[in-house]
């Protein structure tokens, strides 16, 4: 596997993108009844982060969620839930924050253990967006950038732990010969 020449999405892109979720985001969460983002770890961790540093909602809780659905390049078909939020959201407005909507396995697990979990609202946050790949019908109230069926990684995302430090995001593909 190789990273592609150039990347699919430039660091500059992902700065605006980041900055406008925030305000849009904001926009909708201004009454002073707060925010917990649930990071969807690992991949999302960079991700969140600026987010969390251009956004104007107060007060803002951070926790984490982890599933497990991909070996390597392919999506393993089942979701394991690995790592819970700590606290309590129940009666809180929850935004989950993903690094990538695929194929919707993932996501759906995540959003029925909180949904479970009672809060007052779940919202969905992707960096991106893949809708060619979905199998499980779900839709992101906040999205990125909406991307071919490709791999990618940088900016979080990985493939087998490499290339998350990346500062954008970039095709992998296979290698010639």
């Amino acid at each position: 596997m190789r990273l592609s020449e150039r990347p699919l999405i430039a660091q500059a892109e992902i700065d605006e993108c980041v900055k406008r979720l925030a305000r849009d985001i904001a926009a909708r969460h201004q009454d002073g009844r707060g925010l917990v983002l649930v990071v969807v770890l690992k991949g999302a961790t960079i991700f969140a982060a600026d987010l969390m540093r251009c956004l104007d909602v107060h007060p803002l809780r951070i926790e984490y969620i982890r599933a497990k659905s991909y070996d390597g390049t392919h999506s393993m078909g089942e979701v394991e839930l690995i790592v819970l939020p700590d606290l309590s959201v129940a009666g809180q407005r929850v935004l989950v924050v993903e690094d990538i909507l695929d194929t919707g396995r993932t996501t759906t697990a995540i959003l029925s253990a909180l949904e479970n979990a009672n809060p007052a609202s779940l919202e969905l946050c992707t960096l991106l967006d893949k809708p060619s790949r979905r199998v499980v019908p779900v839709d992101a109230q906040y999205v990125g950038f909406s991307i071919d069926d490709h791999f990618v990684v940088g900016y979080g995302l990985d493939y087998r732990e490499a290339y998350r430090s990346l500062p954008e995001i970039y095709v992998l593909e296979p290698s010639n010969g």
